[in-house]
């Protein structure tokens, strides 16, 4: 693979002059944790991330995945009407208090699994969805693995205490991406601070989620807690254009994580920035061109480009055009043919497609001999030894 010199003085001329201060990692109290910048895809802490943990209520965002995707493709109607069973109505924890044989509309219960975290309810959906819910919990394992969820095996609907009921950090934080990102229409739910199904029950009508009375863009998405897996939360906060979401598992009390999430909110939005370095179209370098109409090709952006970086970093930001070449024609423009490889301090390297600014055509006759007859000066010049 060739580094084109050109390509690197000019992608370098991208590098930041960042300040210098205190170093930015956090130091997290919980046993396991994931925090990316879903603005740029930047993973900004991983802690365990990817070791499979007792993941309690915070597993309800599957079967609320599952519930999405059936209301969108027809399956179920909000205003549907779903049967409680006796293996609904038996399960105890947080609920939202249903009776066996009464009826509830698929938009209460999914109101009741985000802000009143309701067993019941996960199970209501679970069986109008697949029968059972064990055998829901099979689905559920094969839509994750699907989703790239490698490291996820559900044995219920809604977290209780199961032997090989399994998450890890980073697996509810793709999860969650998906529900933003996939379902915006049905995500305002998450930020819902309270929801009363019955009257006779209104003392459960608030939603668990510590970081909606805070003014930090707080606006999802579920605790959790079991004496197994302590105290979670899968979270998530926009301010201005830029939204974080974070996974935390293992504290110790729920004041400790309504503590320890706010702190990541903080640290996530003030100790980083979004730069933006270009936009679409904007050309970069340029890279040679064999037997071409042009000796030359621009490389450019195919779309903007925008990073994050730690502002309390002191090596800047740099990059470095790379490519195999020389490139041979014909080469169309908008051909994705070379990348841009950012590299910031204590973060994982960016690496951009560039595309070619301008189509060049195989060169002429005239073009052609020329080549061959360089190609010929360079095999004289070089010496019998040289060139056998």
């Amino acid at each position: 693979m060739l580094r084109n010199l050109t390509a690197r003085i000019l992608a370098t001329s991208l590098t930041l002059a960042l300040s210098t201060s205190a170093a930015f990692a956090f130091e997290t109290k919980a046993t396991a944790a994931y925090v990316i910048d879903q603005t740029t895809g930047t993973v900004l802490l991983a802690k365990d991330a990817d070791t499979p943990l007792p993941p309690a209520s915070m597993s309800k965002l599957m079967t609320l995945y599952m519930a999405f995707e059936a209301v969108a493709s027809g399956r179920l109607e909000l205003d549907q009407k779903l049967p409680v069973s006796a293996d609904a109505a038996a399960y105890s924890g947080s609920t939202m208090f249903l009776q066996e044989g009464e009826r509830v509309t698929v938009e209460d219960l999914l109101r009741g699994i985000i802000v009143l975290s309701g067993n019941d309810a996960c199970v209501v959906i679970a069986e109008a969805l697949s029968g059972t819910e064990s055998r829901f919990a099979r689905d559920m394992t094969m839509r994750a693995q699907q989703l790239g969820m490698t490291n996820s095996t559900f044995m219920n609907s809604n977290g209780w205490p199961k032997p090989g009921h399994r998450m890890s950090m980073r697996d509810l934080g793709l999860l969650a991406n998906r529900l933003i990102s996939d379902y915006p229409q049905f995500y305002p739910m998450f930020a819902e601070r309270e929801f009363m199904f019955d009257a006779n029950e209104s003392a459960n009508r608030f939603n668990r989620n510590p970081l909606l009375q805070l003014d930090i863009g707080a606006d999802g998405l579920k605790t959790g807690h079991t004496s197994e897996a302590g105290y979670g939360l899968v979270g998530s906060a926009k301010q201005g254009d830029r939204r974080v979401i974070f996974v935390i598992s293992g504290l110790d009390s729920a004041a400790g994580r309504a503590r320890e999430s706010e702190s990541i909110v903080n640290w996530a939005f003030r100790q980083f920035s979004q730069q933006t370095l270009g936009t679409a179209g904007t050309q970069l370098a340029e890279a040679p061109v064999a037997m071409g109409d042009q000796p030359t090709v621009g490389l450019e952006l195919a779309e903007d480009l925008s990073v994050l970086t730690p502002i309390s970093a002191s090596g800047g930001l740099s990059g470095e055009v790379v490519f195999t070449g020389p490139f041979r024609a014909p080469i169309l423009k908008g051909d994705a043919i070379a990348e841009l490889i950012l590299t910031r301090e204590d973060l994982p390297d960016v690496t951009v497609p560039l595309v070619a600014a301008q189509t060049v055509q195989p060169g002429g006759f005239m073009v052609k001999m020329t080549a061959a007859a360089k190609h010929l000066l360079a095999r004289l010049n070089a010496g019998p030894q040289d060139a056998s």
